[in-house]
């Protein structure tokens, strides 16, 4: 069985900290009520001259020195974000252009907000089952804070910028959970709760980027829910349960969903990578980036099963387990 392996992470963050304690000073909230509501310290926010393609590609260099590849192997760029340079291009081309990934390759945008990672692992390993591909650049990449109302404490302090990526190499396995590579993915999605978490502009309806909006409340009913489904969808799919997990590598949205869901499945704290203190949520970068702070720091090691989650506005929703 062709399998997709992942041989490289990789990861950027902004150089800018924004701390709760700097934000408490223009707007009204405070270091205590954002970290015991969301777990969050702070977040990084990204230059004036930054853009996301600018950040992808700094983690897509990494991802690509660790898998000990070079530009001219890649033949698809993939980038999931909610936050692209331009209306087109997509940022993916910009991307590979900025890289000097050959003429050729397939280079597009996938748009599933914070659940933009999962749904790209799901594009990306169907396209190397298919053939279609032998080494995909998956990145995960976000502006975010340029969609924020900062009057708006509600959700201005939830949100960073950031990016990280994973290059996904085809390689042949003998289709047991054994094999190295993405096991299993489920991506999801419900549109009618759209307006509970969205931006109020667009191309095609205010001429505006807009600014997101939330309804923190249901969207952590739906998420708990929604997201421990889709977890024990692909966990039974494999014929694996919780205890064979070696890490839970989630979407970091919010400290309370991640405890609920990784109880609700019967998963221990210390097997949860949390980066959300540090980081915020940063979309669809908020799972490369964890991995591959895992990965450095030696909590993910090759042959470790992990299960991945995600969801965001839309409602889009997912998980996958694969092993390293």
């Amino acid at each position: 069985m062709r399998r997709s392996v992942i041989t490289g992470t990789g990861s950027y963050l902004p150089e800018r900290v924004l701390t709760n304690q700097e934000l408490a000073t223009f707007v009204d909230t405070s270091d205590e009520w954002i970290r015991t509501r969301t777990g969050i310290r702070q977040r990084h926010v990204a230059a004036e001259n930054e853009m996301t393609s600018d950040l992808a590609t700094r983690a897509a260099r990494r991802a690509l020195d660790a898998a000990r590849l070079s530009p001219v192997d890649i033949d698809t760029v993939l980038v999931a974000t909610t936050t692209p340079d331009y209306t087109f291009p997509a940022t993916a081309c910009v991307v590979q252009d900025k890289l000097g990934v050959p003429a050729g390759a397939m280079a597009f945008d996938l748009q599933a907000v914070c659940s933009g990672f999962i749904y790209g692992l799901t594009v990306a390993d169907s396209l190397i089952r298919a053939g279609q591909a032998r080494h995909v650049l998956l990145i995960g990449a976000e502006t975010l804070t340029r969609l924020l109302d900062w009057e708006d404490r509600a959700t201005c302090v939830l949100f960073g910028d950031g990016a990280g990526a994973v290059v996904l190499q085809a390689a042949e396995g003998a289709g047991t959970v054994a094999d190295r590579g993405v096991l299993h993915t489920v991506s999801r999605a419900d549109g009618r709760h759209r307006d509970l978490l969205h931006t109020d502009g667009g191309p095609s309806s205010t001429g505006t980027v807009g600014k997101l909006r939330m309804q923190g409340r249901e969207v952590f009913r739906h998420a708990v829910t929604n997201i421990a489904d889709a977890m024990r969808e692909v966990m039974e799919a494999a014929g694996v349960s919780a205890d064979d997990i070696d890490l839970f590598v989630p979407h970091q949205a919010n400290v309370r969903i991640l405890e609920a869901t990784a109880k609700k499945l019967g998963i221990p704290a210390e097997r949860i990578m949390l980066t959300i203190a540090e980081h915020g949520n940063t979309s669809a970068a908020s799972i490369p980036l964890a991995l591959d702070t895992a990965v450095r720091e030696g909590r993910a090691k090759p042959g470790d099963l992990l299960l991945l989650e995600a969801m965001g506005g839309g409602f889009t929703w997912g998980a996958a387990l694969l092993r390293l």
